[in-house]
Formats: C-alpha cells, structure tokens, sequence
C-alpha cells in the first residue's frame, strides 16, 4: 500500500488553537503510519500495531 492509498486523521490528541499542528495517523491491515500534518510529503513513522499499543499505553500513563 502506498501513502497515497492511505486514509489520514488528525489525531485526537491533536486540538487546540493551532488546529494545523497536529499529528495524522493511517491505519494498514499491518501496520500503523504516523506524520506531522505540517510537512505531509515527508517520511513518515511505520510501526508494528503492537509497538503503537506500546506508545499509546505509555502516553496515556503520563
């Protein structure tokens, strides 16, 4: 699947008055796909969904 192929949205952890910085995911039968709304054409973070469980408990803890 390429990027083009992929459904972003912003994240809901993403608000506030600055409604252009935010982080968009994808979501891919096998993996989770992570970029900053501000440069869309850049690279991106590609992570096992295990690993983007991991960081979403981690963030919800702090």
């Amino acid at each position: 699947m390429s990027t083009s192929e992929l459904h972003w949205f912003k994240s809901s952890y993403s608000s506030g008055p600055e409604v252009d910085d935010c982080v968009e995911i994808a979501v891919a039968p096998a993996t989770i796909h992570v970029r900053d709304s501000k440069t869309p054409r850049t690279p991106h973070l590609t992570l096992a969904p295990a690993t983007w469980a991991d960081f979403l408990t981690y963030v919800a803890s702090r």
